[in-house]
């Protein structure tokens, strides 16, 4: 029993805790081995926290006892290094940062280890959570499992391979641009970045551009993204954003009373798409028709209009480069791939960071409408599967474009705060996962979790597994 641990899902293994058949000791040691074992291949755990033992002790206890327990008692979970955790490093991948322990957790935290879950271990990122690989001057490079010289993404690649690995069941992370469903796709699991302001940031760092950041959960199965989210949503009383009460949309939706209409893209101002990547998406579309669920092919012309990622590059540097500037100032020396990036960015003019808002407000007007009339909207996560490290350029489908446009899919659900999930649901020729991405209107994750939820049960690729 113990060895088919590290495969199963946190659902599972809860299922497994509930009915005596393994205790969260067991379970919490199978996920220490696990690290052991692989981790200092891949790189993807930084750090250990301390009493995760004792604290599987102490619900295999409780449980024991008769307590009341929690959805997810006893079942280890991993954190993203730029959430805090008391008593625990969070070092935000950068030496700046090295040693800090903070006093309190991150509300996300928090709501984990109110469920039950116990704290296990913190994952790599890149440097202040931004760029779209894993690396900095502290704990290093992220390694892909499926391909150790490849990525596993960035800015939550070390919590994606961390649980494509084996070594998690369930992750928390967050989300800028690319930062949850890009790695998950270069992984192949799932992730969920749900609307902007569903679950609280606080105790995240950092907060600008605090409109685009997102915090979700990261799963092997569709169902631990829902019932994750469901603990994770919710007012916390200290994040402005934070305002919507706490069971409204939470959860994995039931199939509605009538038919689910899903529109499915591959271009409409996405730029260059990898073959294999559109195949994908094509494939899934095929999939969920087949499944019943009334499937066309859909051009959105804001997308077309006001390309998102122009968009996003005018508003980050005007918000995030004094904030970048603030943190790194009198550690010149630490500075590291992207900080140094953007401190050498001009500064966007007053009238380009205007009109950049104006397009973004095009751009919701246009998903707006385009909700009207379908529930969901299928696209690639990525342009192109995992790609080999330290990458600055991509070659797709015969064009050269630099690696930020990796994100074109995935940003215009941060800039207007859409929720958007992403999911596996086929391998490239030569053998990396290849991600699908659902997005829906705001406040409807339990429809992209329904829809997600039956397009798993068609994948595929299911309950395949890195081999390491």
């Amino acid at each position: 029993m113990t060895s088919d641990l590290n495969k199963l899902d946190a659902t599972g293994l809860a299922e497994l805790i509930r009915a005596r058949e393994v205790s969260a000791v067991e379970v919490v040691q199978a996920h220490l081995d696990r690290i052991k074992a692989v981790n200092p291949r891949i790189n993807a755990v930084v750090t250990l926290a301390d009493g995760a033992l004792d604290a599987a002790r102490a619900a295999d206890e409780a449980f024991a006892a008769g307590a009341e327990v929690g959805p997810l008692h006893g079942v280890p979970f991993t954190v993203k290094d730029s959430f805090d955790t008391a008593g625990v490093l969070t070092q935000r991948g950068s030496p700046i940062f090295a040693g800090r322990i903070p006093d309190t957790d991150a509300t996300c935290v928090a709501r984990m280890k109110r469920a039950g879950a116990v704290l296990l271990a913190k994952t790599n990122l890149p440097e202040f959570a931004y760029w779209i690989e894993s690396d900095n001057l502290l704990t290093g490079r992220t390694n892909n499992p499926w391909d150790l010289n490849r990525s596993s993404g960035g800015s939550s690649g070390g919590e994606s391979a961390a649980i494509a690995a084996g070594m998690s069941p369930l992750g928390v992370a967050s989300d800028l641009s690319i930062s949850l469903r890009g790695p998950a796709a270069d992984t192949g699991i799932s992730a969920l970045k749900p609307t902007h302001g569903r679950i609280p940031l606080t105790g995240t760092w950092p907060r600008e551009p605090r409109r685009d950041w997102h915090a979700g959960p990261m799963a092997r199965s569709i169902r631990d993204l829902a019932l994750a989210y469901s603990l994770l949503a919710g007012p916390d009383g200290t994040d402005g954003f934070a305002t919507v009460p706490r069971e409204f949309d939470a959860g994995l939706g039931a199939s509605p009373d009538r038919p689910v209409r899903v529109g499915w893209l591959v271009d409409s101002g996405l730029g260059p798409i990898d073959p294999e990547v559109a195949a994908t998406v094509r494939k899934a579309a095929e999939a969920l028709a087949g499944a019943g669920i009334r499937v066309e092919a859909v051009n959105i012309p804001a997308l077309e209009r006001d390309n998102p990622f122009e968009l996003f590059a005018r508003q980050h540097v005007m918000e995030m480069k004094p904030a970048m500037q603030e943190a790194t100032a009198g550690h010149e020396d630490r500075r590291f791939t992207y900080s140094k990036t953007m401190l050498a960015t001009p500064d966007t003019p007053v009238q380009d960071y205007v009109q950049a808002e104006q397009g973004v407000e095009r751009l919701r007007d246009g998903f707006a409408e385009y909700f009207q009339r379908y529930d969901a909207l299928l696209l690639p996560v990525t342009s192109i599967p995992a790609h080999a490290h330290g990458l600055k350029q991509f070659t797709i489908d015969g064009q050269t474009v630099d690696a930020f446009r990796l994100m074109t899919p995935t940003v215009p659900f941060n800039l207007t705060g859409l929720p958007a999930l992403s999911m596996r649901f086929g391998t490239s020729s030569d053998g990396m996962p290849i991600g699908v991405q659902l997005a829906a209107n705001w406040h409807s994750e339990s429809t992209i979790l329904y829809i997600a939820s039956l397009l798993e049960s068609l994948s595929p690729v299911r309950d395949q597994h890195p081999a390491l």
